[in-house]
Formats: structure tokens, sequence, C-alpha cells
């Protein structure tokens, strides 16, 4: 047993890390004077997603985050239907009936005098637009593998688009009380299958029945494993010196195998390095059971001592510092009928610098008007309570009556574009028909509802009058089927439209694209902005009318609030 790491510092107060990233954001030269008032509150905001592949334990994984961070007390059971109890961020009808979840949540409580906005994304990849539009607004995300079946595909693809943006990621190893594989062979999964560097930060004492805990690295100590642990108060048992080898005399087998891999590992060098963490080159790597409360209380401390403050963000025209006192920030989902009773939809939205405050007057970068900012909400998933204020990194919620859309971005100062929130072009389209023919003007206002949200994306035909509804995957379709029913009154079914995909259409000749629109009449159709969308039946039919037209330009993507056609 290593007898000390100092080289590998477990920083004991959260300024330690956002002081150096704040230093170097507040050099910009184009940047205008960071507010000390702001400035403060900004080092306490810890924004972050939890991201996995279904079934690896994300959502008990967020409700225990909850339950330790005092947000809750009592943590719902993925599936528990039999006592009423579910997921705290599992709150729509259909995640509590089938126990996944389909829409991302926000939570925000407090630890450690930080303030936590949580995102819970939906793990099923049909849902991966969702996901990454939230992925756009957070700092710092938690990746959860499920310690028996590793590195699985949504897994790979989230960590690409977190990589995109040079995201740090914590990894929590999930599941270490059941049978799984060995530790040393998950590690190097992630490794080479994911191209991240690794630095356990604690390591296993055995798995299944033999678990007895894990071994902090950092620390030099053993956190003893109790199974059926409810209690978020009740401290861990930490074994330190003497204790250490009484626990070898019990566990021989299991504490002699984790010497050998952790002194394997440290030999190999996978020291935790702070700065390669905010970087996105390195995880730092946690073992646990999320059902039984272990481990959580490490990856909270962790977050709040490792993970960075609010970031800058990339515009149009420059670079936005948290800490300046001009408010900004950007919509990245709007939720329909999060309050069945109002018929409400709720725009979140990041707030990227300055401080909101309620009344306060901004302007609508994407239409030019003034709007006020009253009564904004803070959530826990689909609860909200009302806000005072708020500042950069922190997620609030604001009331929209159909002005604000995906992208659109509000401001007290100059006129900004956020940038890196894309449409990604459908994989499958459906018409809806209706079991009753008089619920039409329902349908339609359901439908366009839940595009502008972006459970699915809704393109108006030229020459037809049936909207035509795109989706990633079939679950979307499925998830707006029963949201039509229990939230609009609309009894409908989708069928198989017969399309392939769809191409946004530019063109910088605007007599040139009007002649496009003429002839293809009959294969265009208009997004949610009005935005012009070429329908292909097939690969071979896109092929020949982008040779065709050549001075067309066809997207496979088009960023939110941009106005293409």
């Amino acid at each position: 047993m290593p007898d000390s790491f100092g080289h590998l510092f477990f920083p004991g107060c959260p300024l330690h890390m956002t002081d150096q990233v704040n230093d170097s954001a507040t050099s910009a030269a184009s940047a205008p004077v960071a507010d000390a008032a702001i400035a403060r509150e900004v080092k306490r905001r810890r924004t972050f997603a939890i991201i996995s592949h279904p079934d690896a334990g994300k959502t008990t994984l967020t409700e225990k985050l909850l339950l330790f961070g005092g947000a809750i007390q009592m943590a719902g059971t993925v599936k528990a239907r039999k006592s009423g109890r579910h997921a705290t961020s599992d709150w729509l009808e259909i995640e509590k009936q089938r126990g996944i979840s389909v829409a991302s949540s926000v939570m925000q409580f407090t630890f450690d005098d930080c303030v936590i906005n949580l995102l819970d994304t939906p793990g099923h990849q049909d849902f991966s637009e969702d996901t990454y539009r939230v992925l756009t607004a957070v700092d710092a995300a938690v990746m959860v593998v499920d310690a028996a079946k590793g590195v699985e595909a949504q897994t790979i693809k989230l960590l690409e688009v977190c990589r995109l943006r040079n995201t740090p990621i914590i990894t929590f190893i999930n599941k270490m009380d059941r049978e799984v594989r060995e530790p040393l062979e998950v590690l190097d999964e992630i490794e080479s299958v994911l191209k991240i560097k690794c630095a356990p930060v604690t390591w296993p004492i055995g798995m299944g029945k033999r678990f007895r805990g894990v071994y902090h690295l950092l620390n030099d100590e053993v956190l003893r494993f109790v199974p059926g642990e409810e209690k978020a108060d009740q401290d861990v048992e930490v074994l330190r010196g003497a204790d250490i080898d009484k626990m070898a005399q019990e566990a021989p087998s299991e504490m002699q195998t984790m010497r050998d891999e952790s002194e394997l590992i440290m030999g190999a060098g996978a020291s935790f390095d702070l700065d390669e963490f905010l970087k996105g080159q390195q995880s730092p790597v946690f073992f646990g059971s999320g059902v039984n409360n272990f481990g959580v209380r490490e990856i909270l401390q962790a977050l709040v001592d490792w993970a960075p403050a609010p970031l800058p963000r990339a515009t149009d025209k420059r670079m936005v510092q948290p800490t300046e006192p001009a408010f900004t920030g950007f919509v990245f989902k709007i939720q329909a009928n999060m309050d069945p009773n109002h018929r409400d939809r709720i725009a979140f939205m990041r707030v990227c610098s300055g401080q909101y405050t309620s009344g306060m007057k901004v302007k609508h970068r994407r239409t030019g008007k003034e709007m006020k900012l009253a009564n904004a909400v803070t959530f826990m998933a689909n609860e909200r309570s009302r806000l005072d204020e708020a500042f950069a990194g922190d997620i609030i919620g604001v009331h929209n009556h159909g002005q604000l859309q995906i992208g659109d971005v509000l401001t007290e100062g100059e006129a900004l574009t956020f940038k890196g929130i894309p449409y990604f072009a459908p994989e499958l389209f459906s018409r809806a028909r209706l079991r009753d023919p008089m619920k039409a003007k329902q349908l339609e206002k359901g439908l366009r509802q839940l595009g502008e949200e972006g459970a699915v994306q809704v393109f108006a035909p030229l020459l037809d009058n049936a909207l035509l509804i795109g989706a990633v995957g079939q679950l979307q379709f499925e998830v707006v089927e029963h949201r039509l029913k229990a939230e609009y009154g609309v009894d409908a079914v989708f069928e198989r439209a017969g399309i392939h995909t769809a191409r946004w259409v530019t063109c910088a000749d605007t007599n040139h694209l009007n002649e496009f629109v003429k002839a293809n009449q009959g294969r265009l159709a208009k997004d949610v902005d009005g935005n012009y969308a070429y329908l292909a039946d097939t690969g071979v039919n896109l092929r020949l009318a982008q040779e065709r037209w050549p001075k067309v330009a066809f997207h496979a993507t088009r960023e939110h609030g941009q106005q293409l056609g």
C-alpha cells in the first residue's frame, strides 16, 4: 500500500480551480471589465450533465446526487410502480410507465456552498438530439459506465459530442455490487474505445457479494461498503492505517488484488492532473454502486472541487465572459405542458453572463424586440419555484407564449448569437392520422408546440396540408403519440411517409432559389422557422437534385435561429 500520494492532490477549496479558469478567461482583451459581485457568484456555480447508455444507472445516480445534495428526502426508484415512487427527474407520465428518461430534466440545489445545476439527459439513442442540446448548456459531465457491460454505443456517441467542446468528464463505473468485469479490463476499454486517458481516484476491493468498498488513491484510505444503505446523512466508514491492515486480514484475497492493481496503475503513471481534466483530455474515475449510495458523495465532491465554474461562450462576434455585467443567455430547450392544468410552455435558458433580476428588460436577438423577463423559475424536474436572481451557469425557466425558439438569444447589450446549437436532418418521417377527424385543429396545435420544444421536427409540405413529422428514432413517434393523447386530447397514429432524408437548402442567388422552389414544389417543405427543406425519397434522388442544381447548397444540419430560406 503506498504510504502517500502527495503528488495527486485533492483540492479542499472549491475556489482552487475556478480561480485558475476565470483568471485566464477574463484576460480576453475584447471583454468588458468583470463585475466583482457577479464574479463571486459565478465561482460558486457548477453546471453539468449526466450521460450514459440506457440502463447504466444514470437516472439512479441523478436521484442519489439529489439525495446527498439535500434536494430530496427520499430517492425514487426508476420502476417502483407499486410504491408510487418514481425518479424525480422522470416526470412525464410515459417515463413513469416505462422507467426510462425520454426528456431532459433540470434540477438545482446547493452543496458545500456551491450552486449545482444538474441536467439529466435521455440515455436512449432516439433522443440524442435533445441530449446534444443539453450538452451545449453545461460546463462538465459525469459519464456513467455499467461495470458489467463496459463502453456501449450511446456512450461513444455522447462522449464524441463532449469532445467537440472539450467538456471535462468525470467517470463513474457503476454496479460494483454485482458480478461484473475486471476493473482493469473496463478501464482499458474506456481508454482504447473512447480515446480518453483515465486517472482512477478510487479502486474497488472485490465485486458482487465480495465487494468490500474502495481504496481512495489520493487520500490513502479505504471506504468500506455496506449494502442497502439509504440514508445520505450516514457517513461512510473510513479506514486508515492499522484499520486497513485489519481489513486485509478479513478479506485477504480482495485486498491483495486491490494492492497489486493499484500499484500497477500508479506505476503506469495514471495520476490525476487537474489541467488535463479541465482540457477534456483526462477523466478521473470513481467506482461504486449508485443504487446503494456508495461512491455518490465522492462524485459530488469532485464536481465541487474540480469541475469548472461557468466558462466563456463563443458567439458570432467574440467570446462572452461569464463575469461580464451585461446579461446574456440562450434557449437550449422548450418544454410544453410541464403543468398540464395550464397548458404552459417553458423555455429553458442557460445564463451565459451577467445577472438575471425579476422584471429586467432584454433584447430578443432574432426579432429585435424588447422583452420583459418576469417570474422566471428554477427547477426540480417539473416542480418549480420563482426565482429572484440568477447568474452565469444557472438554468432558468422563462414562460414562453410562442415568441421564444430553441437557439434564441436574450441580451442586455450587444446583438450576439451563441454558436453550436444545431438541428440534425431527421432519419425517419411519418404523418399523423386522426382517429377523430374533428380534432384536426388540436392535432396541428399539438404537433407545432411539440415541434417547437424539439420533441420532433415538424415540416409543412408546400403542396400538402398534412404536417410531416421527422425524428431521429422510432421511440420519438411513440412519445409524441402518447403526449398528444395525454396533453392535447388527440388520438392519432403515425404512418410512415416514405421519405429517405431531408436537407435544408440555401442559395446566394435569390432568383435561382426561386427557380429551384418552383421546379421542386412537390418535394419541398418549410420547417417551424419557415426555412425550405428538400425531402428526398431515396439517396439517389438527393444526389440527382444536387447535380441538377449545383448553385443550391443542401445542408444536413442547421443552427437554431439561423434563417436559411
